[in-house]
């Protein structure tokens, strides 16, 4: 229920704030005064197109901010900034940013906003099914069979998709295992480039290695003064020093650790310089090797490891294209599955719908009897579409409102013969059938009069009122027929301020109302009379 609106800078709108009451709200005011204005700014924020000409000339940005209750009570405060540089928006709830698809999907539990032309929604028998479905209460089986056709959808993709990419699978495979067999062929291992570099660095020094290899051998082992003859002297003396001073006795200690790093130094230098092939044959191998390891690298690189993990994902591809037909069978398992899952939850909704579709036509025809459409004959007329192709995701139905406003008239469709004031009574019949709202829930009816007028729009504020107890109604009219059986009563005017346009809004005590009743009525010219009428019409309305 909307229970408070703040609109600054919004159109015509300098500043307005309204609080509304549950029931039948009503405003009125003069045509041009920004009724629908107010509408408007309902509409921003339950997720409405905002654009930067709704924003009050010369003014940076426009702001709607509401408070609603929900159906469970609890105040939930929204509001919609619009930029008059960019025309974009920004809405928030309860504080928090939230996108404007997020205020669509929490209005549709709010607010029912049934503008001007929101009737002509009824020319469009699709829309007849969601208005049947609504009223029987089937949203769960609605879901049921939506969710089923998805997943048919989905699978049916799916299979075309295998299907159609029989032929590019088998160049793709072809594809794959050239690249594949290119890289086996080599059979690059991990970190093997970096090794090569090394080596070649080595063999491209190999006569320096060997001779300072040599040479270095030499000094340590086999020289005439070689560094191990030359340390026995050494750790003669030093033995002597330590049998005069204890200072000595670790260095002394060291000896056989020393001896044996130097003769595992000199094993090296041997075995490392017999181990070096120094043919030029050596060193072409491992130029040959690194050049195709760069070809490699240059075509699925840059580095080595990147060429190795290319392998693997070509693998990893030609497996799921080796398992196509397997997933093609099962997806073919599933879908049987799926269908006659579909075809269960579709069949059992359509059951539904037409069990729901009599009781629903009685209960229409009733509401329109109510509003002096009272030998109106209504049905809901359905048609069974064959095959898969007919399948959707409200199910294998089709439907259709029928009427015969008159006697003796065949019934026809709805969409075909209805006048806009017909359409607008069926319209307001709809709401005011007993499952088609929640309690708690807002409607809003800009103009519900059009096309009607006498009797027939005092029947209309009467089903406003009926309606208004259940849930709350806010209803813009121009007929004083109507405009009585509002529990509140609000006037929407304009004035000149400081030469700008400025719209108000001011809610009416009794005696406002009955001013505002003769102004409908009669115009500017109000006498007596006529404010008597408006005054008894008021009374007879509000008992």
């Amino acid at each position: 229920m909307l229970r408070f609106i703040s609109i600054r800078n919004l159109a015509v709108i300098d500043r307005l704030e309204v609080e509304f009451e549950p029931g039948l709200n009503v405003l009125t005011g003069e045509t041009g005064a920004g009724k629908s204005i107010l509408v408007g700014a309902v509409g921003l924020l339950v997720g409405g197109r905002a654009s930067a000409d709704l924003v009050r000339t010369g003014e940076e940005q426009a702001t709607v901010e509401a408070v609603f209750e929900d159906p469970a009570g609890a105040e939930l405060m929204i509001r919609r900034d619009v930029s008059v540089q960019s025309g974009r928006s920004r809405a928030f709830l309860n504080g928090s940013l939230v996108t404007s698809a997020a205020l669509k999907e929490l209005a549709a539990d709010l607010v029912d906003l049934h503008g001007q032309h929101e009737h002509q929604v009824l020319l469009d028998p699709a829309s007849h099914l969601d208005l049947l479905d609504a009223f029987a209460g089937l949203t769960g089986e609605r879901e049921g069979v939506h969710a089923a056709f998805t997943r048919v959808q989905s699978l049916v993709s799916e299979r075309n998709r295998l299907a159609t990419d029989a032929r590019e699978k088998t160049r793709r495979e072809e594809y794959l295992r050239f690249q594949l067999t290119e890289i086996e062929r080599v059979a690059p291992q991990s970190g093997e480039d970096d090794e090569l570099v090394t080596a070649r660095h080595v063999l491209g020094n190999a006569e320096r290695l060997q001779r300072l290899c040599a040479d270095t051998y030499t000094a340590l082992y086999e020289g005439e003064e070689a560094a191990l003859a030359t340390l026995s002297a050494v750790w003669k003396k030093l033995g002597e020093l330590a049998s005069i001073d204890p200072q000595f006795a670790p260095h002394l200690a060291a000896k056989d650790a020393v001896k044996s790093q130097l003769e595992d130094l000199a094993y090296f230098l041997r075995s490392y310089a017999s181990a070096i092939d120094a043919s030029p044959g050596k060193l072409q191998d491992v130029e040959d090797r690194l050049a195709v390891l760069e070809r490699l690298k240059k075509k699925h690189g840059p580095a080595l490891a990147d060429v190795i993990e290319t392998a693997a994902a070509l693998r990893q591809e030609l497996a799921a294209l080796a398992g196509a037909d397997e997933r093609a069978a099962a997806i073919e398992a599933e879908l049987t599955a799926v269908r006659r899952d579909y075809r269960c939850l579709a069949e059992k909704l359509s059951k539904a719908r037409r069990s729901a579709a009599v009781e629903f036509a009685q209960r229409l025809e009733t509401s329109l009897a109510d509003l002096a459409m009272a030998q109106t004959r209504c049905e809901v007329r359905f048609v069974e579409r064959d095959g898969e192709d007919g399948w959707s995701e409200r199910g294998f139905d089709q439907g259709e409102f029928y009427i015969s406003p008159n006697p003796g008239e065949d019934l026809r469709p709805l969409a075909r013969i209805a006048s806009g004031g017909e359409l607008s009574r069926i319209m307001l019949a709809l709401k005011t059938l007993a499952s088609t709202d929640a309690p708690g829930k807002t409607l809003i009816f800009d103009e519900v009069d059009a096309g009607i007028g006498g009797s027939v729009a005092d029947i209309v504020g009467a089903r406003l009122r009926q309606l208004g107890s259940r849930v709350q109604v806010l209803c813009i009219t121009h007929l004083p027929q109507i405009a009585a059986y509002g529990t509140s009563h609000y006037r929407i005017a304009k004035t000149l301020k400081d030469g700008r346009t400025v719209t108000g809004v001011s809610p009416l005590g009794v005696r406002d109302r009955e001013d505002e009743l003769a102004r409908m009525i009669a115009g500017a010219d109000v006498s007596a009379s006529v404010r008597a009428s408006a005054r008894e019409m008021l009374k007879r309305r509000v008992q």
